[in-house]
């Protein structure tokens, strides 16, 4: 009878691996972001909003120095890890994790590489992925390919000749199909971009076309993709909130100097091209929100009583009129532009 005795204590064994193995893999991950000290408690918590809808449960944010860098460490035992990441809040819509950067949209695939990182630990010997599925080096030079200026005028030419001059300036290449270069067509371009950086021209030029900009790496090199715009596509965009660390006052200080300002019954258009004259910065539309919601600021008569006020505040109020809004944003190279878009969500 010993057979039988053997094969119970084979399946035995058998069991007792698979339950550790099961044990080990069964790790805990705890997420700790640190904030610059002037991150405000409101980013900090609408992160945490976010995170936790996501299903991203042991979530600590708290204000920090400009030493911590990102990472990830064991606490915890091998049998039984506990992963503590180490994230930085570069933004209200970037984090900066040992896997690259996640914006907002990107909350979904972060809660994933969490429950990955939970099952099966890190992966050093695996290049880490960010936006686009770059690795963070990827990304990075992607941003300074894309951060050379726009080097000739823009205003009234046609949409496709900028694009295509634009692509010859770039050191990485620029993939644009006959479909796509069809599209554009000879629309003429409705802002000056001369100067901006390459990367928010090309996204501006595109996305009234229905285009947009996708980066990626195709056999170990990097281009840029002209592609179809659709729902959920992760796409370059018309430039970049300003980082936590730098407040919009320290990025445009201008547009909270006090001025005198009486707006009579002008088009809205040309207030707000007279204001970004005067703050010498680029003034960006965004078209298809325009569009969808049926406004035309060429038609939309605004006013402001006179008074004394920040240009901000005037640049709110006579766009509000119009149902517009603007944001104050960052090109690649960290220039500053405006860009108008719709109260109405697009």
């Amino acid at each position: 009878m010993p057979i039988p005795h053997v094969r119970m204590a084979t399946i035995a064994l058998g069991v007792w691996a698979a339950a550790v193995s099961s044990l080990w893999a069964a790790g805990r991950v705890r997420l700790e972001l640190v904030g610059d000290a002037r991150s405000t408690p409101l980013t900090f918590q609408e992160w945490a909003q976010v995170l936790g809808k996501a299903g991203v449960k042991d979530v600590r944010i708290r204000a920090g120095d400009p030493t911590v860098k990102v990472g990830i460490e064991n606490q915890g035992t091998p049998q039984t890890p506990l992963y503590v990441v180490t994230g930085i809040v570069k933004s209200r819509d970037e984090l900066l994790l040992p896997a690259g950067v996640f914006r907002r949209s990107d909350v979904s695939r972060l809660a994933q590489w969490l429950e990955e990182l939970a099952a099966h630990g890190p992966s050093n010997p695996r290049p880490q992925k960010s936006a686009f599925g770059l690795t963070a080096e990827q990304f990075e030079q992607v941003q300074r390919d894309l951060a050379r200026p726009v080097g000739f005028a823009t205003l009234a030419q046609p949409r496709a000749e900028v694009v295509a001059k634009i692509a010859r300036q770039l050191p990485l290449p620029l993939e644009l199909d006959a479909e796509s270069g069809q599209a554009l067509g000879d629309e003429r371009v409705e802002e000056e971009l001369q100067g901006l950086s390459c990367g928010t021209a090309l996204a501006c030029l595109l996305r009234p076309a229905g285009y947009c900009l996708v980066p990626r790496a195709v056999g170990g090199k990097l281009v840029c993709a002209v592609v179809k715009a659709r729902p959920a596509l992760e796409i370059w965009p018309v430039g970049w909130e300003p980082p936590q660390e730098k407040p919009p006052r320290d990025v445009l200080p201008i547009l909270f100097e006090l001025l005198n300002i009486n707006v009579q019954n002008v088009p809205a258009t040309q207030a707000v091209e007279a204001i970004g004259q005067r703050l010498k910065v680029p003034v960006l539309t965004d078209h298809n929100a325009l569009a969808r919601h049926g406004i035309d600021p060429a038609k939309a008569t605004v006013s402001l009583p006179q008074s004394r006020t920040t240009y901000s505040l005037a640049l709110q109020k006579i766009l509000f009129k119009a149902g517009l809004k603007y944001e104050l944003r960052l090109d690649e190279a960290g220039r500053p532009f405006l860009w108008i878009s719709t109260v109405k969500p697009m």
